[in-house]
């Protein structure tokens, strides 16, 4: 995400190399989405690179590869797994696994899934994302998932798109998003000490805003609790995400004012043409 095109003269110096990138951008916020990691496992080497460029409590949220989730879905993935591990082995404790399931992965394949989590490596966090609807309206299946991933120490993550589907798309973006994203009922239980949320607003700020309201409220709440939520701020284009991240912490700085605040960034020059 430290790559996106928008952001660059805004929110990062438009003059920066790639691998420095994530080092401007560790200066807007403190977690950031692995994303290009569900494509292709990265070399250890680009890990070590972002490594360096981030402090000690920036965290990083990296989907397992398409092969091992959607390919193989999670049978049959030791040699796939132990290069993944390997290869991110370098963000240590700052990096949580994220397991992205398809929509097609439901109830009746949490046996599969227990089964995975197990077997991976003490100590090694974790968390998980599930899109079948069965997941969400079968209590049953909620509370059978539930036992499944707290037994060993993982969080179930939400994917919240109430907001965004409220209403019909008015723009192309929201139109390619609206036919790409899950439309789930809002999750609000955390499983562990670190909760992780993805929040999905709409292209108006304003609409954006008031959607994690109650996303303010909950975080506020786990934070009393002594947990520490990671919370991911998404639009359909992402171009403002920094900006809304930083106005979301802020938010739930003013209900649990002992909150720190997120670092200051570096400068941004001015948009020049050469």
């Amino acid at each position: 995400m430290w790559t996106h095109k928008a952001w660059a003269g805004r929110f990062l110096p438009r003059s920066l190399p790639t691998g420095e990138r994530l080092r401007a951008y560790a200066g807007w916020c403190n977690a950031v989405e692995g994303n290009t990691t569900f494509y292709a496992p990265p070399a250890r080497d680009t890990v070590a690179t972002w490594a360096r460029q981030t402090g000690p409590g920036f965290r990083f949220v990296v989907k397992l590869p398409k092969t091992v989730t959607h390919e193989r879905r999670l049978t049959g993935v030791e040699t796939e797994m132990r290069a993944f591990l390997d290869a991110v082995e370098p963000l240590g404790d700052r990096a949580v696994l994220w397991t992205q399931l398809p929509a097609s992965f439901g109830p009746s394949d949490v046996d599969t899934l227990g089964r995975f989590l197990r077997r991976l490596p003490v100590g090694v966090r974790r968390a998980v994302e599930v899109r079948h609807p069965g997941f969400y309206t079968d209590a049953q299946s909620t509370s059978v998932l539930e036992r499944t991933l707290a037994a060993v120490s993982t969080e179930w993550v939400p994917f919240d798109t109430t907001v965004f589907f409220q209403r019909p798309p008015t723009s192309e973006i929201e139109r390619e998003t609206w036919s790409k994203k899950p439309r789930l009922p809002r999750r609000t239980r955390a499983l562990t000490d670190r909760p992780i949320v993805r929040y999905l607003g709409r292209d108006s700020v304003e609409e954006t805003v008031e959607g994690w309201r109650p996303w303010t409220e909950v975080a506020a709440g786990w934070l009393r609790e002594g947990r520490s939520p990671t919370i991911f701020v998404h639009t359909p284009d992402n171009d403002d995400a920094p900006a809304l991240a930083r106005r979301f912490h802020d938010d739930v700085r003013a209900l649990v004012p002992g909150l720190d605040p997120l670092p200051e960034p570096e400068p941004v020059g001015p948009a020049t043409l050469f």
